[in-house]
């Protein structure tokens, strides 16, 4: 709950259901190193789905696709550079380099930027009546930032990574 334009002394109620539905997701934030352009990619999982390397390795030859050579920069995540499929993925193509960010440092992560933004910011309030509800509200707002490269800007910059732009 966030805050919200309710009157003083009067507690806004918002209907939910009560559910354990959830939506799970992998994203990045792009930088083209030649045009300075940022870009967002991300990819909404089934229902009730956990991320695994599997869905790592699938997104990574998604992004591939756009990107033919890119350095990707990702916490140490178990499913991530650790994990096997993974790291035979990236042995196959040296074209892909991984870097990892220091441990328990979200801060230098301009992705969790994106997900904070979302998640407690644009979609503090939003109380889905159904998950359907829930992966059309996250597409859209997801979307609405890939438009607005000005927020990618910045969250890039919030990170104070060394970079320049």
């Amino acid at each position: 709950m966030r805050r919200t334009l309710a009157p003083r002394g009067i507690t806004p109620i918002l209907p939910i259901a009560n559910r354990r539905d959830r939506i799970s997701a992998i994203s990045a934030v792009t930088l083209s190193p030649r045009r300075y352009l940022p870009g967002l990619y991300f990819e909404l999982l089934p229902d009730n789905t956990n991320a695994t390397a599997a869905h790592v390795v699938a997104f990574l030859k998604e992004l591939k696709k756009s990107l033919p050579r890119f350095t990707v920069i990702w916490d140490q995540g178990r499913i991530h550079g650790r994990a096997a499929l993974v790291k035979d993925f990236l042995a196959e193509h040296p074209e892909i380099v991984a870097e990892d960010l220091p441990a328990y440092a979200p801060e230098l992560n301009p992705d969790e930027l994106v997900w904070g933004h979302t998640k407690y910011g644009k979609m503090a309030n939003f109380a889905p009546a159904n998950s359907k509800e829930l992966r059309a509200r996250v597409n859209a707002e997801l979307g609405w930032l890939k438009k607005h490269a000005y927020f990618l800007y910045k969250f890039i910059d919030h990170t104070d990574l060394p970079l320049v732009l």
